[in-house]
């Protein structure tokens, strides 16, 4: 009997603070049903080449770490406690090296038993084809990770996070960060949204998850052409 995998949503970031827990809760809150997978890369030795720098190095192991469910992953404040806050019907937090990526991740979609799985992280998009890649930034721009240029690459929609000010006000935010780069940030063929496009996304999310998706993938340049449009 064929197995239909689950509808994936990405949601990867120009590094920390950006907004991909805030919005990977707002994404939860409107999608009943859906589960949650973290992934979290960590290694021996980190900031400082000091093994406490990571705050996951005592967590790995040889083979990939995967915890699931409520009493394996929830703790208040902390990510996975925010998915379970936020509605999710079940969490699954990927721990792993750099060379335990992909087992990682393919080991934890074979633990989503719903229809579909909102994913944090960025690089697991190496092994994995979601239906939707949101990559977050904020509007000031700040720090981009060399592991979230490369998931860019893979990316449908730019989210731009922005504590203050509107829509317009944080496009002109960022394209101005931009300019002032002294490399070249290729951000032209993604659709560009704010907080103020979140019913729109979680609109279209809705529809998506109606469709069997193993015949049908919304593809990007249909997403960036509804949104560069406005709707009817």
């Amino acid at each position: 009997m064929d197995v239909k995998r689950p509808m994936l949503i990405a949601v990867s970031g120009f590094s920390s603070n950006v907004g991909k827990t805030t919005l990977m809760c707002e994404l939860l809150r409107h999608l009943p049903g859906w589960e949650a997978i973290k992934v979290t890369r960590g290694h021996y030795r980190s900031c400082g080449r000091d093994p406490a720098g990571c705050c996951v190095s005592d967590l790995l192991r040889d083979e990939p770490v995967i915890r699931s469910g409520r009493e394996a992953t929830y703790e208040a404040g902390k990510d996975t406690g925010h998915f379970w806050d936020a509605g999710a019907s079940n969490v699954h937090w990927v721990i792993v090296k750099d060379d335990q990526v992909e087992q990682g991740i393919k080991e934890a979609l074979t633990r989503v038993k719903t229809d579909g799985v909102l994913i944090e992280g960025n690089s697991f998009l190496d092994y994995v084809t979601p239906d939707l890649t949101v990559m977050c930034a904020r509007a000031d721009g700040g720090k981009i990770k060399p592991s979230a240029r490369h998931a860019l690459r893979k990316s449908d929609i730019l989210y731009l996070s922005s504590f203050k000010g509107d829509g317009i006000a944080a496009r002109k935010q960022f394209d101005k960060w931009r300019a002032s780069l002294m490399i070249d940030l290729d951000v032209d063929g993604l659709a560009v949204l704010t907080r103020e496009d979140l019913p729109q996304l979680i609109s279209r999310s809705c529809r998506w998850r109606k469709i069997d998706h193993e015949s049908y993938h919304p593809p990007a340049i249909q997403f960036q052409r509804q949104f560069n449009q406005e709707d009817p």
